[in-house]
């Protein structure tokens, strides 16, 4: 039972993913590409934990928690961008 759920959500945030690309290569303003990047990192930590989970290993969740940590970052980095011009004051 576990297996189909794992799946099914395997298939939703991998068709999540495939959407957001689409968002952020056609969005119609650079903001809404922005926060399309953002939300692919999302979803892709959450398909690096859900295939850590169907592998069993824990070496997954290190990488996910590496790719949040660096999504942070640069959304920061870019949101600062466009608001001032300069990233560092």
């Amino acid at each position: 039972m576990i297996d189909i759920a794992l799946w099914i959500a395997l298939a939703l945030f991998t068709a999540a993913i495939v959407l957001n690309f689409y968002r952020a290569v056609i969005g119609p303003s650079l903001p809404d590409r922005i926060l399309a990047v953002d939300t692919m990192y999302m979803n892709s930590i959450a398909l690096i934990v859900l295939f850590g989970f169907w592998l069993d290993t824990k070496n997954y969740f290190e990488a996910a928690l590496l790719i949040a940590m660096l999504g942070f970052i640069s959304t920061i980095a870019i949101c600062k961008y466009l608001l001032r011009g300069d990233i560092i004051e």
